[in-house]
């Protein structure tokens, strides 16, 4: 154990002056014996990892040394925050630590891979390096296997301090206050100037995260993988929450497979370690296309649903903008259970825009007619007034009063508590 920028953790490092780190039974043991002890003593595991996977001299005894802290640290999950640093190799065996493990940071020169280069030029032919097979910037960019990326190890190690300011040492804890003199019932006006007069106009949903959030800061996750959906930590009235928000600058705010996985996993993450959430949404459904179902757009978009279902923390949902079909529902709708459900007076709920309405309910119309019950759709539908009539939307309210409204009701549900059914697990859907 040792002190980590003010908290106590338990720390782990894999030694690379050694054939890369090679991992031999003795450290594997280490890895366990640290994640059992984080376990047991309820503290955060930080863990930096160098190896070039198990130790090809030692043999079997590697590999099942592996497997033991591999069970280790899934011990951990959702009982304590586990954050790996990668700071080198992290090849094979060792790679797979870092899907289990709650966050990965990365730094620019590390890698990692299943099977490396050589394996890929046997088996496919294709030529490639480290780097583009495995590292930092694809997992970053591609894999999403990557929460963050650093420079250097010191500069790694400030983020991951970062990342556990926001959580609780274990699971039985709420997150710690932060101190700020940003009051609680600060005016937000700016967060609703930054919506565009246009319904298909776009902009940068962060700022309006920043708005709402204490003195503008947050800490985006995987800002380069999924970036149509945007999960984020911050603070309000010095509360720690996690933040999910559809992302209008990239695919117009849709969701796809990998923003469903990202938001899903986050969803998940925050209600581990009793972290608000609030959902800020603005997104026309989902990204439509043969690929994206054939690769199982159901199963992991499913994904988000189930996340999301099974949350007992506060949750808060704000409806910025767009709210259209089954994206509605994921994205943390009423009738998913959330604790309060506010809407911006422009905000449109519906199946479908009046232009998708109309092309469906208005093949055989004349042009005239098409824009006439376009014009009908708009004014009678897309509105968050019949949404509110009817209980789906707790209150429409003014963009300047959302920071006071989340806020007071952040304080109201702090000791909200919910009664689990017995079970041995859940089955998520995967």
């Amino acid at each position: 154990m040792r002190d980590f920028h003010g908290r106590a953790v338990v720390w782990a490092e894999v030694d690379a002056t050694d054939r890369k780190g090679a991992l031999s039974s003795e450290s594997s043991s280490m890895l366990e014996h640290a994640a059992h002890t984080a376990h047991d003593a309820k503290l955060p595991l930080v863990g930096v990892l160098r190896s070039s996977g198990a130790d090809i001299v030692e043999g079997f005894s590697a590999l099942h040394g592996w497997g033991k802290a591999a069970r280790a640290l899934t011990d951990c999950s959702g009982v304590v925050p586990t954050i790996l640093i990668v700071d080198g190799p992290a090849v094979s065996g060792p790679a797979l630590l870092l899907g289990i493990a709650d966050h990965v940071v990365m730094t620019e020169a590390a890698y990692a891979f299943v099977s490396g280069p050589t394996m890929v030029a046997d088996f496919t032919g294709v030529v490639i390096d480290n780097d583009e097979l495995g590292g930092a910037a694809s997992h970053s960019r591609y894999s999403g296997a990557a929460t963050m990326v650093a420079p250097d190890l010191e500069q790694a190690i400030e983020l991951a301090a970062q990342l556990l300011a926001y959580f609780p040492p274990h699971n039985d804890e709420e997150a710690p206050r932060w101190p700020t003199d940003d009051a609680i019932d600060r005016r937000t006006p700016e967060a609703g100037a930054l919506i565009p007069a246009s319904s298909t106009g776009s902009y940068d949903v962060r700022s309006v995260i920043r708005a709402l959030a204490d003195d503008g800061d947050l800490l985006e996750l995987r800002p380069r993988w999924a970036a149509n959906v945007v999960t984020a930590l911050t603070t309000i009235g010095g509360m720690p929450v996690g933040v999910v928000a559809n992302q209008p600058l990239a695919l117009a705010g849709t969701l796809d497979i990998p923003a469903s996985q990202k938001a899903a996993r986050f969803v998940a993450t925050c209600d581990a370690f009793n972290l608000p959430i609030i959902t800020l949404v603005d997104t026309p459904g989902f990204y439509p296309g043969k690929d994206l179902e054939w690769r199982g757009m159901i199963r992991h978009g499913a994904q988000l649903v189930f996340a999301y279902g099974r949350a007992t923390v506060p949750r808060i949902c704000v409806i910025l903008r767009k709210s259209y079909g089954g994206a509605y529902i994921v994205m943390d709708s009423k009738r998913m259970g959330n604790d309060l459900c506010l809407a911006w007076p422009w905000a449109e709920l519906a199946v479908m825009g009046a232009g998708q309405a109309a092309a469906i309910l208005q093949r055989r119309a004349t042009p005239d007619e098409r824009a006439a019950f376009e014009a009908d759709y708009s004014q009678r539908l897309l509105n968050p007034y019949i949404a509110a009539e009817r209980g789906y939307v707790d209150a429409v309210i003014d963009p300047a009063e959302t920071r006071q409204i989340i806020g007071e009701a952040l304080l109201m549900l702090i000791d909200k508590r919910e009664r689990l059914q017995p079970r041995t697990h859940d089955n998520t859907p995967l």
